[in-house]
């Protein structure tokens, strides 16, 4: 046999196992790679959800006007008797939202008169939400909390979504609710039914005398 075959014959295997080599490097390549470095990879996450439906509501309110409020709020508190009150002061912003709840308007609420006009009884103005707007509100200090800053904030951003439904009530959100509502309805009404549209307001049912 001459010398290059024999000589060949001995390099394919050689040239074979070298191929085979490099193949299974380049696959555990990376799992060794990642062992090695094991902060490198990112985490794995894993979430799991069981979202149940528990109640189905109707919604009948139609929200006509939102306040928006400013406030600097200074929160004290006495604590300790002998020991200096802890106080809190906040950047808050919130706002209101005044509604009519048309599911209160019954059909005799809706009354014809000839072919030209229709009257509309409608419910009550209502502050239907107040709420802290958190994403643009801040902490600005706190004073002797004594290690429960969360505790003190948390009472601080409470008192100030109460200041924010007052404040609402005090501004007049429920007179500008009944505005709006006789800007935005009569014209949707009158389009709708092509009369003359009245709304008037509600009337509370007559108290019922009590047995003596």
């Amino acid at each position: 046999m001459p010398p290059l075959v024999r000589l060949l014959r001995c390099l394919v295997p050689l040239l074979f196992l070298v191929a085979l080599g490099w193949f299974l490097w380049k696959k555990v390549q990376p799992s060794l790679f990642d062992f090695g470095n094991p902060l490198t990879p990112e985490p794995r996450i894993t979430v799991t959800h069981n979202t149940v439906l528990t109640k189905i509501e109707a919604l009948g309110r139609l929200e006509l006007v939102r306040y928006q409020f400013k406030d600097v709020v200074e929160y004290r508190k006495s604590t300790y008797r002998f020991l200096p009150d802890s106080k809190v002061a906040l950047i808050v912003a919130g706002n209101a939202i005044g509604c009519l709840d048309l599911r209160k308007v019954k059909p005799q609420d809706v009354v014809f008169e000839g072919d030209s006009v229709v009257r509309v009884a409608l419910p009550a103005a209502e502050l239907c939400t107040w709420q802290v707007d958190h994403s643009q509100s801040r902490v600005y200090s706190t004073q002797n909390s004594f290690f429960n800053d969360a505790e003190l904030v948390d009472e601080g951003y409470k008192y100030a979504e109460k200041n924010v439904q007052r404040a609402a009530l005090q501004s007049g959100i429920l007179a500008q609710t009944t505005q709006n509502a006789e800007q935005i309805l009569r014209p949707m009404l009158e389009t709708m039914t092509g009369r003359r549209v009245v709304l008037t307001q509600q009337t509370a049912p007559p108290a019922v005398p009590q047995r003596r």
